[in-house]
């Protein structure tokens, strides 16, 4: 599990700072970073998404971990 976690966080963290920069600047970072290839750009997405719901998912087991 842990090695599902960091990824997770870092693609979470991304997309979070993506729709900031998006909605603070009208500026897409995933566009940028993947040259606007829709498949590349769509893929992001998706694993944003994913990485989204394994930390939902993972919540509890977390919060465990991390608390005193």
């Amino acid at each position: 599990m842990k090695g599902l976690i960091l990824p997770s966080l870092v693609l979470a963290i991304t997309g979070a700072l993506n729709w900031f920069l998006v909605g603070l600047f009208q500026f897409n970072l995933v566009a940028w970073i993947t040259s606007s290839i829709p498949w590349i750009e769509n893929t992001v997405y998706i694993l944003v998404g994913i990485a989204g719901i394994v930390l939902i998912i993972f919540y509890p087991k977390i919060s465990k971990e991390v608390s005193p």
